[in-house]
């Protein structure tokens, strides 16, 4: 018998990437609503009730009104808006985070997915925090940029349909100027510090694609540990996982460009130490597909550990 599963928002961004990922396993049946029934709330209410499993890909509030008319206790729940990642009863969806977390995912009825650039940042910062080597209290700064698909579908829609008049040159712009960004607690409370990252992003003219950075002083930070610590803290923590992989000291030292478009199409992501031994200094660098291990990926991920599957399955 096949896993009946919701995608409630599946004409988004997230949740059509997310439907393709599913539509053509066999142990997955989709719960469609077709047209105008997409925004009924009697016809959402009964098939949020009725789905083993619910993945939201909302707004927040239009994820909260979901959550409020899931009544069937056994309905299994993913929520890929912003919603519930700092909230109390729902476990934070990056199964690679902490030696416990995938456990976490598979025994909770409250998953929320992680955000994009959070990610690419708690996926290089966590480990540091958590092997000693970068303090909880270090004021962290961390520059990111993302396809413009992160922006959901009013930023596509932009991009895509601007006049010849006004079409923009620039290969990029920075955002999110009052440092009040909606990620930055989430990347706070994951992260592991006790302070909030001071984070810099900005979007691409591409559609899909991130790279996350933080540079550090190592000379300034307590034992100055050097580009190789950093490395092999990573590397220890991400031995043996599916989906995250750390690039060697080879491969770094080529590495002369990184293209934010690199991992496309996957639920990969791969982090980067550049380092400066002399000067005390490194680059921390994450590469990801913002729709991917950043949005859609994720959830298809998280959705796998929850029903006891194969967590690779339809990645």
């Amino acid at each position: 018998m096949s896993i009946r599963v919701f995608i409630d928002g599946e004409a988004g961004t997230t949740g059509l990437q997310i439907r393709a990922r599913l539509e053509a396993r066999g142990d997955i049946s989709l719960i469609r609503l077709e047209g105008e029934r997409r925004k009924d709330r009697d016809a959402r209410r009964e098939a949020l009730n009725s789905a083993d499993a619910v993945i939201l890909c909302l707004p927040d509030d239009a994820a909260r009104e979901a959550v409020s008319l899931i009544t069937n206790e056994n309905v299994r729940v993913i929520d890929a808006s912003t919603a519930y990642r700092t909230a109390t009863g729902w476990v934070y969806g990056f199964a690679e985070m902490t030696p416990g977390q995938r456990a976490e995912i598979a025994r909770a009825k409250r998953v929320s997915n992680p955000g994009c650039y959070p990610t690419g940042f708690i996926g290089l910062v966590r480990p540091l925090i958590d092997a000693g080597l970068l303090p909880k209290e270090w004021p962290v700064t961390v520059n990111a940029i993302s396809g413009y698909s992160g922006g959901g579908k009013a930023m596509v829609s932009e991009f895509e349909n601007e006049s010849a008049e006004n079409y923009c040159t620039t290969p990029y712009r920075i955002y999110a100027m009052g440092l009040e960004h909606k990620h930055v607690d989430e990347m706070r409370i994951h992260g592991g510090l006790d302070h909030r990252p001071l984070f810099a992003p900005s979007v691409g003219r591409y559609y899909k694609g991130m790279i996350v950075e933080v540079p550090l002083q190592l000379w300034a930070l307590p034992g100055a540990p050097s580009p190789h610590d950093l490395r092999m803290a990573l590397v220890h923590a991400y031995k043996d996982q599916h989906f995250i992989e750390v690039a060697d000291y080879e491969e770094t030292m080529q590495t002369k460009l990184l293209d934010p478009e690199g991992l496309n199409d996957t639920n990969r992501m791969k982090l980067f130490v550049f380092g400066n031994e002399t000067r005390g200094q490194a680059r921390l660098v994450a590469l990801l597909d913002n729709l991917g291990k950043g949005a859609s990926g994720a959830a298809v991920q998280n959705l796998n550990i929850m029903l006891g599957l194969d967590e690779r399955l339809g990645l």
